[in-house]
Parts: structure tokens; C-alpha cells; sequence
């Protein structure tokens, strides 16, 4: 039985239609060697996804094609790189700056900036050395740096928000490619309302700061439209996320997915007009089988989805785990026609 949003039911969730995708068996194999993986990131122009190699210290880079088709999209990875480097410990969260730049957080080490290797992904291995190393600064410094998400700024400007896993906290650092991507600004950002943030999201309009809180098993909810420090309270909260890890807003705004590390379902949340207040998921769909979910479940916080993204055609969900290194789901059969139905039924 699942965890599941009726309390005292016995509640069976069906298993969401997965999108096939075609891979070598190069591809295959480096993807089922990959060992525990944690955040996964679209790049900007759609044609690479990063996938977080923690288990074995190193970034995945797929070359993938997403093709639009009278049904579910068509989706081809056609090569693969691992990229290696010192500067890459326990890779945690990744997110790209452009399409030949990405930042990595290493939860036993900081925060790095590299450069691709030029060339198309081949199936080969590189080590790679960073463009830049963010520590933090004497009174905001960076520990246990889990996911990243990267807001681009005026002025050419990018910040780098950072959850600090194991400080409750997320820092932001301001760093500019003309000053070679070093921090220009570290300040503390958000902590009221957070314990061990997992994940973090940022809301295509700039207006929201998604932030997943491990410890109190739901996700805050910050407004960016005004002044962000140590003292500001969330503004809304998703509930009912159990262990909440990787998550993004649909690029209109109207959803959030979550992927709950401690079942096997990524959980909807839906708007209304904004994201102030307290709200429940409006639909939870099973990505995992129960064989790769129990096999997995190491504990109670464990087994489920970790990673997950949204595609920049907005029509592809990625999810990742180290049970299933990588899935497909169409985002359509993810939200539902009908929000407000969660596909469950109770016995």
C-alpha cells in the first residue's frame, strides 16, 4: 500500500503511461551504471539533459531530440558523456547557465561552474576542471550544498540560489561571466520555515521560489516580489508531499510537480491566481512500479522519484532515481485533463 492522500483507506494508484524513448545500447549501459542519481536538468535550447551522478562523482550529459507527434512525443538520445572532475564530489544539483555552461553542487563540497567539452557527446568520458569554484563568504558560507537553481539578473548578472541541506538554509550568490563567474555577492536568502531543503524551483514569471523542506515533509512557498532574507516566511505551503525532493512549476504557472523521494508518485499542485495559503496535492500519479519502489526503499524516506524536469517544449516530464536511472512521462497524462481528479480509487 502507498502512502496516499485518504487517511484510513486502503488506496490503489495506477502506474502513469511512460514514453518510450530510443538510446543505444552504449547509451543504455552508461545510463543503468550510473548508480544513485539525485537532480536532472533540461538544457536551455532542449538538447541535452544533465542527469546528477551522486553515487559515482560525476555528471551524465545526454544528447536528446524531443520531436512533437499526433501522440506522445518522440524522444531519441543519441550520445552521452560522463564528465568528471576534483571539483566534483557527491553531485547533488546541476543546473544549466547556458547551453555550453552548468553549475554543479556537491553536497560534500561547494558549488562549481564548468564549461562543456566542445564536441557533441560520443559516448566518452572527460575530466573537466571548473571555470569557477563558489565558496561563500566568511558570514554566508556554503555547507552541504544540495540543489541550485540559476535566476538571471539585470546587467548581465546570474544568481545562484543554493539549498544548503544540512543548514537549513538557502544562500544566493551573484556571480557575472565578465568577472569570470566569480561570487560578487553571497547572502543568506530564505530559512524561516525549512529543515534539510532538497529541492528548489523558480516560477517561469519570476514571482515564486518553490522550496522542497525534507524535514517538515511539504514544500514553501516564497514571494520574490518583495525583499528576500533570514526572516522571511513562506508565503504558501504544499502539504501532504511526505519527502519532497526535486520539483518545478509548469511554465504557465498553473501547477507544481513534486516528486516524493518516500512513495513512488510526483504530486500536482494547482493555483488559483497565485500560490499563497495552504494547499493539498489536486492529483498524485505512481512513476515508479512497485518492484523498483520496494526495491529501493532502504528506508521510509527513500525508494521514490529524486530528480525531475519539465522540457522546454512544456510537453515532457524526466524523473529520475537510482531504481530508474531515467523516465518519460508526458506532462498532459502527469496534471490530467481534470486537475481536481487524483487517479486513485479506494478498495
Amino acid at each position: 500500500m502507498h502512502p496516499g492522500p485518504l487517511a484510513g483507506a486502503v488506496v490503489v494508484f495506477d502506474m502513469n503511461p511512460r514514453i518510450d524513448f530510443e538510446a543505444t545500447g552504449a547509451v543504455n549501459d552508461a545510463l543503468a551504471a550510473i548508480g544513485r542519481t539525485e537532480d536532472l536538468r533540461f538544457s536551455p535550447d532542449n538538447r541535452l539533459l544533465a542527469v546528477a551522478g551522486y553515487g559515482r562523482r560525476r555528471c551524465l550529459m545526454l544528447r536528446i531530440d524531443i520531436e512533437p507527434t499526433a501522440g506522445a512525443p518522440s524522444i531519441v538520445i543519441r550520445g552521452f558523456v560522463e564528465l568528471r572532475s576534483d571539483s566534483m564530489g557527491e553531485v547533488h544539483g546541476l543546473d544549466f547557465i547556458d547551453n555550453r555552461t552548468f553549475v554543479v553542487a556537491n553536497r560534500d563540497g561547494l558549488v562549481a561552474v564548468f564549461a562543456l567539452p566542445q564536441g557533441d557527446p560520443a559516448g566518452q568520458g572527460h575530466e573537466i576542471s571548473p571555470l569557477r569554484v563558489i565558496k561563500g563568504s566568511r558570514f554566508c558560507r556554503l555547507r552541504t550544498p544540495g540543489s541550485v537553481a540559476v535566476r538571471r539578473e539585470s546587467h548581465g548578472r546570474l544568481s545562484l540560489l543554493v539549498c544548503n541541506n544540512y543548514t537549513h538554509r538557502v544562500t544566493r550568490h551573484v556571480i557575472h561571466r565578465r568577472w569570470g563567474y566569480r561570487a560578487l555577492w553571497n547572502q543568506l536568502l530564505l530559512e524561516q520555515g525549512l529543515d534539510i531543503p532538497d529541492g528548489i524551483a523558480l516560477s517561469h514569471d519570476g514571482r515564486w521560489v518553490a522550496v522542497s523542506s525534507h524535514g517538515t515533509n511539504d514544500v514553501k512557498i516564497y514571494d520574490m516580489s518583495a525583499p528576500l532574507g533570514g526572516e522571511t516566511r513562506p508565503a504558501g505551503v504544499l502539504e501532504n508531499a511526505n519527502y519532497p525532493h526535486g520539483l518545478r512549476f509548469t511554465q504557465d504557472g498553473s501547477h507544481i510537480l513534486v516528486a516524493d523521494a518516500g512513495s513512488p508518485m510526483v504530486h500536482v499542485y494547482a493555483s488559483d491566481e497565485g500560490w499563497k495559503g495552504r494547499r493539498t496535492p489536486s492529483r498524485s500519479v505512481a512513476v515508479l512500479d512497485d518492484e523498483s519502489f520496494l526495491r529501493g526503499r532502504a528506508s521510509v524516506e527513500e525508494g521514490g522519484p529524486k530528480g525531475l524536469d519539465i522540457d522546454k517544449s512544456n510537453s515532457v516530464v524526466a524523473v529520475t532515481c537510482q531504481e530508474q536511472p531515467l523516465a518519460f512521462y508526458g506532462l498532459s497524462s502527469i496534471v490530467g485533463r481534470k486537475a481536481a481528479e487524483p487517479e486513485f480509487r479506494v478498495l
